[in-house]
């Protein structure tokens, strides 16, 4: 009988030292993985009746005025281009998710795909947060700048990223399973000063 593995996040290996930061760092600055939330790509043209419908399905207008992002409840929708979105939900959300926009979707041309394995998600917060990502990252994140309500596809450090932010001192960065491990080192090394 074959043995059943069971799912590991990509920074699996890596949560104790994030947990370390945050402890050593008292306050100013904290980080840790959100694990396995459901992350589904849409495209669709926005001014179609598909794309109307998604939003409703949804609980809100999908943006689309670049680099904007809409939340209702524990739903995030961010723009990532003319006509593709990435939808943030709770983990194990995407079948139904999917599911539903499927079905709202009717016969208009519109795809919805499943790549909750392709990235995962860093929770980092605190007052110090800017000041951290500003060492790898040439985007202005001062709350009147990179408000709540923006999102970014940059760079951090090399890596490539998708920054959201929640709070002004909070922020969710999303980074492929390739380059998660990489990025936990380089977070643990640009949070030195402050622990």
């Amino acid at each position: 009988m074959a043995e059943q593995q069971l799912r590991r996040t990509p920074l699996a290996d890596a949560a104790g030292r994030l947990a370390e930061v945050t402890r050593a760092a008292g306050g100013a600055i904290a980080i840790a993985e959100v694990p396995f939330r459901t992350q589904l790509n849409l495209r669709v043209d926005p001014a179609s009746p598909a794309a109307a419908a998604a939003g409703k399905e949804l609980g809100l207008e999908l943006p689309t005025e670049a680099g904007t992002s809409a939340r209702a409840g524990d739903l995030s929708v961010l723009w990532l281009g003319p006509d593709e979105w990435l939808i943030i939900a709770a983990p194990g959300a995407a079948e139904q998710v999917t599911g539903r926009l499927r079905s709202a979707f009717g016969t208009e041309y519109a795809s919805v795909v499943d790549v909750s394995a392709q990235r995962t998600t860093l929770h980092l917060g605190g007052p110090r947060v800017r000041d951290v990502l500003a060492q790898g990252c040439a985007l202005d994140l001062h709350p009147s700048r990179f408000p709540v309500g923006r999102c970014a596809q940059t760079m951090l450090a090399q890596a490539p990223v998708i920054l959201l932010p929640l709070a002004a001192d909070e922020y969710w960065l999303l980074v492929r399973a390739s380059f998660a491990r990489y990025l936990a080192d380089w977070l643990f090394d640009a949070t030195v000063e402050y622990r």
